[in-house]
């Protein structure tokens, strides 16, 4: 039996625009630190191989020492390990594939089309490619099929399936079922998917294993693999990220935004990233988002709060008062119902709030 790991696209470096200067630092610190965490499970597993599927770095241009730092960290991994450079750190001029001084127990793909590396104290074959240019517009898996020689035999690969655009290594489903692979390790989608099979062929992507946006949402990490002496393989998820995103929405109907917000918070936010919605009805002030934030931020790692809320009907109602407000909600109301997109009744809905607390000589912040 061979443990393996499989993971792909920690795209190092990442700039994390949306946070602070600080966080970002901090963010690309702990991204470096990924892959020691990652050496560490390794050792602590007994994992012999590690497939790695591109995009490790997020540009072919990064940090000389993030380059150094990742050869060192999978230098201390007793495994030996693969690596198949995806569209984002391409094999190029001052590429740090070509430039950095990887350790004997890595092994770089550099070529464009498929070679194979053959490991006969496992009977095993890896067949991988490489990237070398920001796209491959044709497929590495185009016309391939492993030779019937009794050994088992992966491919490892940065690309995607059936996809819109023939731009980043398209496979298509008929491709896998003919490959012969027993398993396909792959890259590119950050979001993990369900291994599956296509022929007699595994294949799966794990996503991204730390997460850099809110597009990029909850548990991220790696697969764990076993194979067997046939190539059979059965797979483990294993999430790894140090800090998750999370969109949570809350309807605040007849609640304090505040007091709602706490009554659906999880017990563990402090080490995460968290984007809330407030939807359902409010009063005529609505919801101090601002204020709100800053009372609940030394909650999180990083907290957003974005105000989808709607005014409750009954206000909507007083339009038929004869004065000068019933006259000011029936022109917004009229405004409100000819609106013809969401954003629309929003700006017509933040008028209300605005012109009501000029109205009453309310602070609406």
């Amino acid at each position: 039996m061979l443990k393996f790991i499989h993971a792909a696209d920690f795209h190092l470096d990442s700039a994390f625009g949306a946070l602070t200067a600080r966080q970002a630092a901090a963010r690309r610190r702990e991204s470096r630190e990924l892959a020691f965490r990652l050496a560490n499970y390794v050792n602590s597993r007994g994992v012999e191989l590690v497939l790695l599927a591109g995009d490790l770095f997020d540009s072919g241009s990064v940090f000389r020492e993030t380059g150094e730092q990742l050869a060192e960290a999978l230098g201390q991994m007793r495994a030996k390990v693969f690596v198949a450079p995806g569209n984002h750190d391409w094999v190029g001029p001052g590429s740090p594939w070509l430039t950095v001084d990887w350790p004997e127990n890595v092994y770089i793909f550099r070529e464009n089309r498929l070679t194979a590396v053959e490991l006969p104290d496992w009977n095993l074959t890896i067949h991988g490619a490489a990237f070398t240019a920001p796209e491959q517009a044709s497929g590495f898996l185009t016309g391939f099929a492993a030779p019937a020689d009794g050994r088992v035999h992966i491919g490892l690969l940065h690309g995607e399936v059936d996809g819109a655009e023939a731009r980043y290594d398209p496979i298509r489903k008929e491709e896998i079922a003919a490959s012969g692979l027993h398993y396909l390790a792959l890259g590119h989608i950050h979001k993990r998917a369900e291994p599956a099979t296509f022929g007699e062929t595994l294949c799966a992507w794990p996503g991204c294993p730390e997460g850099r946006g809110f597009d990029e949402l909850g548990e991220k990490g790696f697969y764990e693999g076993v194979m067997d002496d046939g190539g059979k393989v059965s797979l483990t998820f294993v999430p790894f990220a140090r800090r998750r995103y999370e969109i949570l929405e809350v309807d605040v109907t007849g609640q304090s935004p505040r007091a709602a917000v706490e009554a659906a918070l999880p017990a563990d936010t402090a080490q995460h990233l968290y984007r809330i919605l407030l939807t359902g009805e409010t009063g005529e002030g609505g919801v101090d988002a601002a204020a709100l934030r800053e009372a609940l931020a030394d909650r999180f790692y990083a907290l957003e709060i974005r105000d989808h809320t709607r005014m409750a009907e009954d206000i909507w109602a007083r339009a038929e008062e004869d004065s000068l407000r019933g006259l000011f909600l029936r022109e917004l109301r009229t405004k409100w119902s000819a609106a013809q997109t969401e954003e629309e009744r929003e700006t017509v809905t933040q008028a209300a709030r605005f012109g009501l607390a000029a109205l009453d000589h309310r602070d609406l912040n």
